[in-house]
């Protein structure tokens, strides 16, 4: 049984990893001859507006998924007409529109920030003036890990980004203070069995994420309650099939959903060695309608976004229980190039944070000196050796 996937970044890497055991084969269509996924499957470099190569490209294919979000809806939908597809194409179109998105949670009745869309430049300054200041500018579509975003502050920062606007749909969102970032990781078959992983509480800086630990320390069980509702409100709208990630912002003990991705995510990668059933052997059992995994945690974990540069392997690799996941990338600056996962039986985590973020604005690269910085605190109380510890944090500075 041949599975296809559109993308053949380091998600679909390990797609792939979690379904040769279970007898599975696997066909990518990726534009760039450098995807990783070159090195462990059949990979169709091509563009996915090309009708031609995905016509070839399903040929055969029991069915395809898609491991990132800014898949063309149309090669979607093109594929649909000769495969099944899963997760199903609407969700793709719903998580590639901001505005798109906030309008699907508004109508499930699913709390969100403020916001208002700007059809054109020339709305900028009337929205600022309804929604006020403090609030973060983005484009409605496109862009991600901090990409494509202006946050204003002070009618100097509007000022400033005026005349670097795009000529694009742009949505304009309020900061709220928020405690800290979470994600929910949920995943329905096509049977219709759902099940929910623990909160995830996520760490960014400069808009990329940096650290997850799992799962989310002090979580309480209305907080949980409360992210699962949402998600199973998301997946029966959409008779959705496979791995379903909603971010959160937690606000005042309740949750204002910011974005959903429709597919494996950065913030599962703990559930490789921290879960029972990863996220990445669930989505293959959800799309297949295979029965579902325990998504029971199997520890506690600390996962590290390795950013831009990479450790030495051998220093990561002395530390008792810590994994590590190379994705066989070109280093450049911004680049993910791997992860570590950190895990303990029973860790004793310190509260997230002790003062208010912005939501949308992600932490001082540079904490004041009298704070602890949050990425080391969180992983700190793990039983692992501070020496490295501080060497990968350092690795992404």
């Amino acid at each position: 049984m041949t599975i296809g996937i559109l993308g053949g970044g380091q998600l679909g890497y390990m797609l792939a990893l979690a379904g040769y055991p279970l007898g599975l084969h696997f066909r990518f269509l990726d534009p760039s001859p450098e995807a990783p996924v070159g090195r462990i499957a059949q990979r169709v470099t091509a563009e996915y507006t090309d009708h031609s190569a995905l016509e070839k490209f399903s040929n055969g294919l029991e069915l395809v998924t898609y491991e990132f979000e800014n898949v063309p809806v149309g090669a979607a939908r093109f594929l649909a007409q000769r495969v099944p597809v899963y997760p199903p194409p609407a969700a793709l179109e719903a998580a590639q529109d901001r505005l798109a998105e906030k309008g699907l949670f508004r109508k499930l009745g699913i709390s969100t920030t403020e916001f208002l869309p700007i059809s054109k430049p020339r709305e900028f300054a009337a929205a600022v003036d309804k929604l006020g200041l403090p609030a973060v500018l983005k484009t409605s579509r496109m862009g991600y890990d901090g990409k494509g975003q202006w946050i204003l502050r002070t009618p100097e920062d509007v000022a400033k980004a005026k005349p670097e606007l795009p000529p694009v749909k742009l949505i304009l969102e309020r900061f709220v203070p928020f405690t800290r970032e979470l994600s929910v990781l949920a995943v329905r078959s096509r049977t219709g069995e759902t099940a929910f992983y623990p909160l995830v509480e996520n760490h960014h800086r400069g808009g990329i994420l940096r650290l997850s630990l799992a799962p989310a320390p002090l979580l309480e069980a209305p907080i949980q309650r409360a992210a699962e509702d949402v998600a199973r409100r998301v997946l029966e709208s959409m008779k959705y099939a496979g791995i379903l990630v909603i971010e959160f912002f937690e606000y005042e003990g309740r949750l204002l959903a910011n974005e959903m991705a429709p597919r494996v995510h950065n913030s599962g990668h703990w559930t490789i060695e921290g879960a029972v059933t990863s996220q990445f052997e669930n989505h293959l059992r959800a799309i297949l309608g295979l029965p579902l995994g325990s998504t029971a945690h199997a520890g506690h974990c600390a996962m590290v976004n390795l950013i831009g540069d990479l450790p030495e392997s051998a220093e990561v690799l002395a530390v008792p229980d810590a994994h590590l996941h190379l994705y066989g990338k070109v280093a450049r600056p911004g680049r993910k190039l791997g992860h570590v996962t950190l895990r303990a039986a029973s860790p004793s985590f310190p509260p997230s944070s002790t003062a208010p973020t912005s939501a949308s604005t992600p932490p001082s690269p540079t904490p004041p000196p009298s704070a602890p910085d949050p990425y080391v605190v969180g992983c700190s109380d793990l039983p692992f050796e501070a020496g490295v510890l501080t060497f990968l944090e350092a690795a992404n500075r």
